[in-house]
């Protein structure tokens, strides 16, 4: 193990975040630079349990008690081979995890948990910097070709896996940069585009070709693709957004989440001098209480947004794990994340009943209601209704699956009752060839699952691909048949 003491001797740390009344005024990550002497001590805090829970609560069985001990031991470079064992993007994950793997920490049954996710990222990020990070090249090129639609965590995942593999692969994009969500949907001071940028480079590098600013079903038809291709894989993910349908949904103001973030990601890179949505002066009110909504908050607060208001139509949740999400699952807490550090202004229990306009169309307030939650549904409180003073509202209510478009009727897949891809154990939907990764088949959830399904698609395309059992990595599919876990 790493310390014998380290648990008992070293507080947990977390990296300092910057001044609130600096950052907001740039679009920088939030945090202050961390020493590596830092990063041994609180690695050195790991246990080595005999049975490390942390594997449990990673999707992607990362081997966090064997990097922890080298990190301390100050062995880099083989630290970083053994995150990359398990986790192709860490620089991602150890930004925009929610971190389940600390919450199942053993050392977090009486004391606070290992810092796993700020080793994990000062792990590769010291890498890098290092040129430890190299570019992958297959031995042998197999002669079979994948088309990859989507370059989310999902797509890059599986894209990555089977260009290693010796595949030729292709990520189709319809966007006019490579990254999905990663690039248009994450702030830039939750994470800085160059940190995606340059593994797409090392993905170049190994083999891995890009195709941006393609409309897959209208540009090239699924019919063209499986012409082409000899698999292909869907890792469109689930950006059908839910709609809120009440009176004056169609008032000018109102918005989706995601009609918003990415143009103040463009703003952030200097690819836009003008902004499409402009909340400079305005009251902005953003209906949502998770990660999306907390990147609108951040985001309007960094264009100078006269007040914002975050509304959670579920009650707050408690500062302590509750007794129905026993250790080692990830309980539902109350949370402050760093947009919620700057300006923290959320109600809870309260539901919107209107969008208010006034004579020209324009968004003007938000009749709101508390809510309580009695026999199985949310019910409005008598005598609660209040207005609030919204010129912009954002809806970051979640999603419902992935679009419904073209593309899913020509490849002839076929949709649960959740609006999501069906597939079975091996990942391959209804049509041969085609198979399913990330959140277009297991519906809205994280990155380090969207990561851990493009690596087990990856083995399962393997698999077809070979006719043989793949040796490519399948980190929740410790059952497939033919597949090497």
């Amino acid at each position: 193990m790493a310390d014998p003491k380290g648990f008992l001797t070293t507080p947990r740390e977390t990296p300092t975040r910057r001044p609130v009344d600096v950052r907001i005024k740039d679009w920088h990550e939030v945090y202050e630079p961390q020493s590596f002497e830092h990063l041994q001590k609180q690695a050195g805090r790991c246990m080595d349990c005999g049975i490390p829970f942390c594997h449990q609560g990673c999707p992607l069985g990362n081997l966090i008690p064997e990097w922890n001990d080298l990190i301390w031991r100050g062995d880099k470079d083989s630290a970083v081979e053994r995150l990359h064992a398990t986790n192709n993007f860490p620089e991602f994950t150890g930004r925009l995890c929610p971190a389940p793997c600390e919450t199942a920490c053993v050392v977090g049954i009486n004391a606070d948990a290992v810092t796993i996710k700020q080793v994990e990222l000062r792990t590769i990020e010291e890498a890098f910097a290092d040129g430890n990070v190299k570019a992958l090249a297959p031995d042998r090129i197999s002669g079979k070709t994948v088309a990859v639609i989507g370059s989310g965590p999902a797509g890059l995942a599986a894209a990555q896996q089977l260009t290693r593999a010796g595949h030729t692969v292709a990520v189709y994009e319809r966007a006019e940069k490579i990254g999905g969500l990663l690039r248009y949907g994450i702030p830039e001071f939750k994470m800085e585009k160059h940190i995606l940028d340059r593994r797409i480079a090392q993905m170049e590098k190994e083999g891995t070709r890009f195709r941006p600013g393609v409309k897959v079903g209208e540009e090239i038809t699924g019919s063209q693709l499986r012409t082409r291709y000899d698999a292909v894989v869907l890792a469109v993910g689930s950006t059908q957004w839910r709609d809120l349908p009440i009176p004056g949904r169609q008032s000018v103001g109102v918005y989706q989440a995601m009609e918003y973030l990415p143009w103040g990601n463009q703003e952030a890179l200097g690819e836009i001098t003008e902004r499409p949505i402009n909340v400079e002066g305005k009251h902005v009110v953003i209906l949502g209480g998770g990660d999306t909504g907390a990147d609108c908050l951040g985001t309007a607060i960094r264009q100078g947004a006269a007040s914002v208001t975050q509304l959670e139509i579920m009650p707050r949740p408690s500062d302590e794990r509750p007794a129905s999400a026993p250790w080692p699952m990830y309980p539902m807490i109350y949370r402050v994340s760093s947009a919620h550090e700057e300006k923290d202004n959320r109600l809870f229990s309260v539901s919107t009943e209107e969008f208010l306009s006034d004579d020209n169309g324009n968004l003007r307030a938000l009749k709101i209601v508390e809510t309580e939650f009695k026999d199985g549904k949310f019910s409005p409180v008598e005598g609660t209704s209040r207005e609030i003073p919204a010129d912009f509202a954002f809806l970051a209510m979640g999603f419902t699956g992935p679009e419904k478009n073209v593309l899913l009727d020509q490849l002839e897949v076929t949709l649960d009752e959740r609006g999501n891809i069906i597939r079975d154990d091996m990942f391959q939907s209804a049509a041969e060839g085609v198979f399913v990764a990330g959140d277009a088949g297991r519906g809205q959830s994280l990155i380090v699952w969207a990561i851990a399904e493009g690596r087990s698609a990856a083995s399962a395309v393997d698999a077809y691909l070979t006719g043989e059992p793949s040796q490519l990595p399948a980190p929740i599919l410790p059952t497939a048949r033919g597949l090497i876990v």
